[in-house]
């Protein structure tokens, strides 16, 4: 793909951020809001997509839906961390995996249906891996995430204009229930979050009133929602790097919401483990990562201990495979 190609003008950046807000906004609100024909944004959306730089997918909330999710770093032999990375990328339970800058160790989320599926990766399936020489593994306990439309590369709309797009806040509690059905739903949404009502029905076997009610409910309810996948690069955003934290147990939800709130913050949750905080954070360059350091974090003085290790290479993003420049849909494969 041509450089020119992948750059991102005022319109496109705008309607990023507007479906960071609300991904199952129909285009013809969107161009109301934007302020442009329904056409226009028709074709920015699709010129976008098709080009693998952006995907708005439908993602179950975890804790919500009984996932067990945890993440790894695996110490890898030298020369062994991509072949392992690429490995990992190809599982469905993998949400996102990364080599980090040593280029020995690779990072990953995995999202498991039951406690069986995840002990059979880490007991069974890494420990027997040629070359993987270490794996610690942390239990997410609790997602403060980044604010939707609020990243700080895609910062184009008006604060009138992101009134009109936020979506309410979700309602409710505790555990939601899912049958087969819903669990087709959930994977057809996982690919595409912008599938039509006919799509969406044939995926889950049910009728195209029955799908949308299920999927307003399981979004009003906190056990689904809409995210914006597209590589910071094409923001000029050349530096990731994953966080680690030590923080005392009664700051950790304050300093957990303060970081979620930083706009160079794409997610941020509390884990187990002797760091109990971890967080994505992306920015321009490192000059910049040091300043983020410096000054932002430097000033949550609730902070003991800290680890930033820089992303060498993102291999796999919110279940899509990336090359560094596009996304695309990793091969269909069995679930271990």
């Amino acid at each position: 793909m041509d450089n020119d190609d992948q750059e991102l003008d005022l319109l496109d950046r705008r309607l990023v951020q507007a479906l960071m807000l609300d991904g199952r906004a129909p285009f013809s609100r969107l161009a109301t809001v934007l302020e442009v024909t329904d056409q226009t944004v028709v074709r920015r959306y699709r010129r976008l997509r098709g080009a693998g730089m952006l995907r708005v997918l439908g993602l179950p909330v975890g804790h919500r839906v009984g996932l067990f999710e945890s993440r790894l770093r695996i110490q890898c032999a030298p020369g062994a961390a991509m072949p392992i990375a690429d490995a990992l990328a190809r599982r469905p339970d993998t949400a996102w995996v990364k080599i980090y800058s040593s280029g020995t160790e690779v990072g990953c989320m995995i999202r498991s249906r039951s406690r069986d599926e995840r002990d059979a990766l880490l007991l069974q399936k890494l420990p027997r891996t040629q070359h993987v020489t270490a794996v610690s593994a942390h239990n997410l306990l609790h997602s403060y995430s980044g604010y939707p439309g609020r990243w700080l590369g895609a910062g184009a709309l008006s604060d009138d204009q992101v009134r009109q797009l936020e979506h309410p806040p979700p309602t409710g509690e505790g555990r939601v229930r899912l049958d087969d059905e819903d669990h087709a739903l959930l994977a057809a949404l996982a690919r595409d979050g912008r599938a039509g009502y006919p799509e969406l029905a044939r995926a889950a076997g049910r009728s195209e009133s029955t799908v949308r009610r299920r999927m307003d409910h399981l979004r009003e309810s906190g056990a689904l929602y809409f995210d914006v996948e597209i590589l910071p690069v094409h923001f000029g955003f050349e530096a990731e790097a994953s966080l680690t934290a030590t923080v005392a147990p009664s700051d950790l939800a304050e300093v957990g919401r303060t970081l979620a709130g930083h706009p160079e913050v794409a997610w941020a949750a509390a884990t187990t483990g002797c760091s109990n905080l971890a967080a994505t954070v992306l920015c321009r360059d490192l000059n910049d990562l040091y300043t983020y350091m410096t000054e932002r974090l430097g000033a949550l003085k609730a902070v003991r201990q800290l680890e930033v290790v820089p992303v060498l290479r993102p291999v796999k993003r919110a279940g899509l495979l990336t090359d560094g420049n596009r996304l695309y849909d990793p091969p269909p494969g069995p679930r271990s």
